[in-house]
């Protein structure tokens, strides 16, 4: 699955989505839903018991993508050596307003991961008004067009097993909204999780930001009002570079107050931690890939390290001459990898 060229965001990222199933009795999910904002119609709390839907699989690499393509074709041994890295590490797929036939190609997709004994992830990336008119500007252009998108999406996956990260930056970025278009935003990310929740195989991971962006009280309440009791959990740290143990914990903090909710962690490319500066979230220099997809972690409350963003791929401009968003950049993906623990 490839992004587009035009000046939209073209980011591959992962989407998580793996079996969620309604257990609460109606009563108390009604209750919920009332005291933690408007939501479309009530939907049965995930089933925390259900297994990590990772347990037992292994990474999915795309023998197709960029960063194997570019390996391919590159005639220096060690720059060769540095772009496979990057290509086994795999990464996820992001779909949007890019993306043809939805339904059509995310059915694709999932059959080929499948038959190759990994868990699709797949980056669900069209709410409107995305990214607040920045490098990754664009969506659906009205609330009806998302839910319609959502409910394509959904049926391509169908009844197997596959995870779904849930519009990346959504509600991190909610402050740059007025008020009438954050209540859509939280009805649309509602509606997101309840048409998932129709296939039980799916799990969903709404996107929480990561553990340096939102105090924990402010992304709690937001999770709640976007109907994270109907999903399988959250997804920390989607393209950025915060480290892994101050996501846990950060995610561990999330989760304690929304009844244990289970996460993932996008490890794609913080092996150094985060930069600091200008516009740090944004091809910072001397980065480096980080833990592989599906390394073992010790907690209960992570389903999975993942590779969500594609190393190698722009974040944006940025205010310099670099590669627009969601252009695989080889120099950058090689830099990522030679300064990658082995």
């Amino acid at each position: 699955m490839s992004l587009p060229s035009p000046r939209r965001r073209r980011v591959r990222r992962a989407l998580l989505t793996a079996l969620p199933t309604a257990l609460a009795g109606a009563a108390l999910v009604a209750a919920t839903l009332a005291a933690t904002g408007p939501r479309l119609a009530p939907v049965a709390f995930a089933n925390q018991s259900s297994p990590n839907p990772f347990a037992g699989t292994v990474p999915w690499v795309d023998p197709y993508s960029d960063a194997a393509r570019a390996a391919a074709a590159e005639p220096d041994a060690w720059r060769k050596a540095m772009l496979e890295k990057v290509a086994r590490g795999g990464s996820a797929d992001w779909i949007g307003d890019w993306t043809p036939a939805p339904r059509q190609t995310v059915a694709q997709r999932v059959t080929q991961v499948t038959a190759a004994g990994a868990v699709p992830v797949l980056v669900a990336y069209n709410i409107p008004q995305r990214d607040c008119g920045l490098y990754s500007a664009g969506g659906a252009h009205s609330a009806e067009a998302y839910k319609a998108w959502i409910d394509e999406v959904a049926a391509g996956i169908g009844s197997r097993k596959a995870a779904v990260v849930l519009e990346p930056d959504a509600l991190a970025s909610l402050d740059c909204l007025s008020a009438t278009d954050q209540a859509r935003r939280y009805e649309l990310l509602s509606y997101a999780v309840t048409a998932f929740n129709r296939y039980p195989a799916i799990a969903t991971y709404l996107d929480a930001g990561n553990a340096g962006w939102q105090p924990a009280s402010v992304m709690v309440d937001r999770l709640k009002k976007a109907n994270v009791l109907g999903a399988r959990g959250f997804a920390l740290n989607v393209s950025n570079f915060g480290w892994t143990t101050d996501n846990v914990a950060y995610g561990r903090s999330l989760s304690s107050r929304i009844g244990w909710k289970k996460f993932v962690v996008d490890t794609s490319r913080n092996g150094l931690g985060p930069a600091e500066g200008f516009e740090h979230w944004c091809n910072p220099p001397e980065r480096a890939l980080g833990p592989l997809p599906l390394t073992p972690v010790k907690d209960d409350l992570v389903d999975a390290l993942l590779w969500i963003k594609v190393p190698g791929q722009s974040d944006g401009e940025c205010s310099r001459a670099e590669p627009s968003a969601g252009t695989f950049w080889a120099d950058y993906a090689i830099g990522l990898a030679a300064r990658a623990a082995s």
